[in-house]
């Protein structure tokens, strides 16, 4: 055990977990590579919970952290800031969002949190709409929205929080029915739940659920959705916070897969924008995000060296076509995932849009959850050089794959045949 492990069980929270029995301290990286303090080299394929996007290391971001944290590091929005209001141009214009205004946070928690505080002034109505087995960050709001139990510490909460049926398409009540007939009782659902309440505020939904194991519902749910939510008035707002920014190859925002419905009132960002960065953000048409009749700033949301970094990035991340490549080697990897698992019992599914991939493990001839066969996969495949994440509602039995949006094919397929190694040993 190492004297950095014994020196961080002393001073930081038990609750704050670390992956492997014995931790990992990452020191460099580049590319989609990463070191750790013995030397070891690793292939990422978790990009520090989705949030190096475009690659560690990438030149033309630190370039712009250096030059930017050469001239100012903080000023706080009570002064005009160039970048933040250049990136802000940019996303609002990206979001589809009519109209749009861009407040940036710190966090995907913060943006969350924000567009809690939105939607609820707006509405006039402390009430939400959440999906089962939803996660949305850590603050005492977020944890209060979230319907993935394993992350939701309190049931006290400011907010009166309803779940809705439809993150999850194979498990739960529906799971047999077709994706027409499971949007319809979803809706139906929607439908019955709102029948018993009033003045709900919004809807707030993870087109992919992230920590939930990378689930998604049928395209077009959201749309449907949509069409019940605004005869009441209600908000939606889209938690794109793991998926956004090309993730998942076929769309640059999640909720484009339910396209037919328009874009959200209020969408939230984070991880991927900054490359590492701490960087989050909300967007929202102005009359909803002007609601607020109080004063309000953000010490560091936005600040000169992140929005430099989030400019940066983002013009990598567009110019080289990185959403396109998710697309082609995201779909590549699926498939030969799909390949492996058909000969591993224990895989039940692999799922997953882009580079946001899902591979859930029961254990065999059961739709039983198999944790401790995803805990004995992530330190098989640590020892073969590759990082991954695991997550889902069922006790964290769902690998998680997310490398960089720069992945080449040669690595999505070393990243394959290490996985296929561990998941046979199973």
């Amino acid at each position: 055990m190492s004297d950095l492990y014994e020196r961080h069980r002393a001073v930081i929270p038990d609750w704050v977990a670390l992956y492997y029995e014995d931790p990992v301290e990452i020191t460099h990286g580049e590319g989609r590579y990463v070191w750790d303090a013995a030397g070891n080299r690793y292939l990422d394929f978790f990009g520090g919970i989705l949030t190096t996007m475009t690659a560690h290391a990438l030149p033309e971001v630190t370039k712009a952290v250096s030059e930017q944290a050469g001239r100012i590091v903080h000023s706080s929005t009570l002064y005009l800031n160039r970048p933040m209001v250049e990136l802000a141009e940019r996303v609002a214009a990206l979001s589809g969002i009519p109209d749009a205004r861009v407040f940036f946070t710190t966090s995907g928690t913060e943006a969350n949190d924000t567009a809690l505080l939105l939607a609820t002034a707006y509405r006039r109505s402390n009430q939400i709409l959440a999906m089962r087995n939803s996660y949305h960050g850590r603050s005492f709001s977020a944890v209060s929205i979230t319907g993935n139990r394993a992350w939701s510490p309190t049931g006290l909460s400011p907010l009166q929080t309803l779940y809705v049926h439809g993150g999850v398409r194979t498990r739960g009540p529906y799971a047999a029915l077709s994706d027409a007939q499971f949007t319809e009782a979803c809706v139906a659902d929607l439908e019955d739940l709102l029948g018993h309440t009033h003045d709900v505020a919004a809807l707030i939904a993870e087109p992919v659920q992230g920590v939930g194991g990378f689930t998604s519902p049928p395209d077009g749910l959201y749309a449907a959705f949509r069409e019940v939510l605004d005869r009441h008035g209600i908000l939606w707002i889209s938690d794109e916070v793991q998926t956004g920014w090309g993730r998942t190859g076929d769309h640059f925002w999640g909720w484009q897969a339910h396209a037919a419905s328009g874009p959200p009132d209020i969408l939230t960002f984070a991880k991927g924008i900054g490359n590492g960065m701490s960087l989050g953000g909300v967007v929202a048409r102005a009359d909803v995000m002007n609601c607020i009749d109080a004063n309000s700033i953000s010490t560091f949301g936005g600040s000169p060296v992140t929005a430099a970094a989030g400019l940066a990035n983002l013009s990598y991340l567009l110019e080289h076509d990185l959403q396109g490549n998710a697309r082609r080697v995201g779909g590549l990897l699926i498939e030969r995932l799909r390949a492996i698992a058909a000969a591993v019992p224990a895989v039940r599914e692999v799922r997953g849009r882009g580079l946001m991939i899902g591979v859930e493990l029961v254990r065999p001839g059961t739709d039983e959850a198999f944790p401790e066969a995803a805990t004995a996969v992530l330190e098989a495949a640590r020892e073969g050089g590759l990082l991954i994440g695991k997550g889902g509602a069922h006790n964290t039995s769902v690998l998680r794959i997310a490398p960089p949006l720069s992945l080449t094919v040669a690595e999505a397929e070393e990243g394959a045949s290490i996985l296929e190694r561990t998941l046979r040993s199973l």
